[in-house]
């Protein structure tokens, strides 16, 4: 059995995560005369539509795509993306409270922005280059598939830690495990994961309910 992950580790892997997908979201951005009542849900459903696709893409493998990382990962890394809008949303610029979010959200684990503070430490000879990307690269039409590819392999790192991201509905998973056509039910259960993570999103920044398992 495999070592848990620590809180040091997520933490490392979040913040990085937080660097690459924040300003991806500020790019998206919403309409501007978007009542403020709305706008969580314009992150849930309209960006849903086109990142569901992305994330629902390996459901082409059908029950392959369970034995591999990438449809955690990348279906996580689509996650990460509606979080982060929505926390744009609610004026949460603080890393430290934007990592704790992600970490509540898409890992059921609660680690307070107290608590994530002391472990933001940007380490010497860490890989910017690989892990990043250029400016030029993250620009473009490709940027955003470019964007969520890296944080998809960032969050290989804590793969084990990533079945508690928020699912769709268990008929529409037991769709997606059919080769070729399962890729419909992966985009139904991603599209609704998505609407899940948003919504867990502006409940735990509102402090309304703590995020459920």
């Amino acid at each position: 059995m495999a070592a848990p992950i620590s809180d040091a580790v997520v933490v490392d892997v979040l913040r990085r995560v937080d660097r690459l997908a924040t300003p991806l979201a500020t790019r998206l951005g919403r309409p501007p005369a978007l009542p403020q009542a709305e706008r969580d849900q314009w992150w849930a459903d309209r960006v849903s539509r086109v990142a569901a696709v992305v994330s629902a893409a390996p459901r082409f493998a059908g029950k392959l795509a369970d034995l591999l990382p990438l449809q955690n990962t990348v279906g996580t890394a689509v996650q990460s993306l509606v979080v982060l809008g929505v926390a744009g949303e609610h004026g949460v610029t603080d890393p430290a409270a934007r990592v704790s979010l992600l970490s509540r959200v898409l890992l059921d684990r609660d680690l307070t922005p107290e608590a994530v503070e002391p472990m933001l430490v940007h380490a010497r000879g860490t890989y910017r280059g690989e892990a990043f990307g250029s400016r030029d690269e993250r620009r473009g039409v490709l940027g955003p598939v470019r964007t969520l590819w890296r944080v998809s392999r960032l969050l290989s790192r804590i793969d084990d830690a990533l079945d508690a991201r928020p699912k769709g509905r268990l008929h529409h998973r037991a769709l997606s495990n059919i080769p070729v056509v399962g890729v419909a039910g992966g985009y139904a259960a991603e599209r609704e994961g998505l609407r899940r993570a948003a919504a867990r999103a502006a409940a735990a920044v509102d402090d309304r309910v703590s995020p459920p398992s």
